[in-house]
């Protein structure tokens, strides 16, 4: 499989990843406000698109380590399912709008319908994530005409841009066998990346009634069902975050669990810091792996309420820069 293509650019100061984790906090709480008192926010418009400028800035720091982190804080989020789950979406679509080569316009599109897709539900979504039983009727035709719901208020809160209406009104139903994306026209092509994405991080993301699925698992899910195996938009995706993206946990064969630092060069084959032992016991200090590069290899993706252990985020992320720094194996 083939790899991304390494940066040039020299890896950040090590001092710039003390506050990267308040960063990303920060980020969420403000995007949090944004969507559950959207109409009591001063010039929303803009504070979206400060939203994207945000997010572009910390992605731009390291990518690897931005996925670390988002994927580390969507499941133990605090401000709300709907705010960590729309960060999640808005970080993948910046991350992969490059390798689908979308035209500069639309990827900063893509980026803002992300963030706001769900507004239309935002506080029945933070409840349906803490909820045990099946949806009612009321709230499942609530999900229904949540997209057009959305669309209808981000008009009410100032938004004129129509693609960005458009892609967030159609970012739900997926075509059956679709086109390649450079001939979908913009608003299809934008809503079948987002829907695709959304359905990925929503898999992956725990809620009351159910555990969240290993990244692994949701893929083989996204790639498995009918023409989608074929669809560019899910082997991107693949390719570009790896078949177990950097903040998801695995099993490895020794026995050990560890958690993903980094991509590599190939897709099943990142960085793992070990930090759990074969007999079920934390470790002191993590244990390094190159997961592609002999034993041990991994066995299993993990879903996060499999592993029963904190990690120290700022710790993990300057053990992946420590190692990346040493490396010429890792994608910058």
């Amino acid at each position: 499989m083939s790899a991304l293509p390494r940066s040039s650019a020299a890896q950040p100061p090590d001092s710039e990843y003390e506050d990267l984790l308040g960063q990303w906090l920060d980020l969420e709480a403000f995007a949090s406000t944004l969507l559950a008192r959207p109409a009591s926010v001063q010039g929303f418009v803009p504070k979206v698109r400060q939203c994207e400028l945000w997010l572009a800035d910390l992605v731009a720091h390291d990518v690897d380590a931005a996925l670390y982190l988002m994927f580390q804080l969507a499941a133990t989020s605090a401000v709300g399912y709907s705010a960590a789950h729309a960060l999640v979406c808005a970080a993948l679509c910046h991350v992969l709008a490059p390798q689908l080569q979308l035209p500069a316009p639309e990827r900063s599109t893509l980026v803002r319908a992300a963030f706001t897709m769900n507004i239309g539900m935002t506080a029945l979504q933070d409840a349906l994530a803490l909820q045990h039983e099946p949806l009612s009727a009321e709230q499942q035709q609530a999900v229904e005409q949540h997209a057009q719901r959305g669309r209808d208020l981000l008009q009410t809160l100032g938004v004129r841009e129509a693609l960005w209406l458009d892609v967030v009104a159609d970012h739900h139903p997926l075509p059956v066998d679709p086109p390649p994306l450079a001939r979908q026209a913009p608003a299809a092509r934008l809503a079948r990346v987002l829907s695709t994405i959304d359905r990925y991080a929503a898999m992956i993301s725990p809620r009351k009634s159910r555990a969240g699925r290993s990244a692994t698992d949701s893929v083989r899910t996204l790639l498995g069902q009918g023409q989608q195996q074929r669809d560019e938009v899910g082997l991107t995706l693949t390719r570009t975050v790896g078949l177990c993206p950097p903040g998801t946990f695995v099993r490895l064969d020794n026995g050990e669990i560890g958690a993903v630092l980094r991509r590599g060069l190939q897709a099943d084959s990142p960085l793992v810091a070990s930090v759990v032992d074969a007999r079920g016991t934390p470790l002191a200090a993590p244990r390094l792996y190159h997961a592609g590069r002999g034993a041990p290899r991994i066995q299993s993706a993990l879903a996060r309420s499999a592993v029963a252990l904190d990690l120290n985020h700022r710790v993990m992320v300057r053990l992946g820069l420590f190692a990346a720094q040493r490396s010429i194996t890792l994608r910058g």
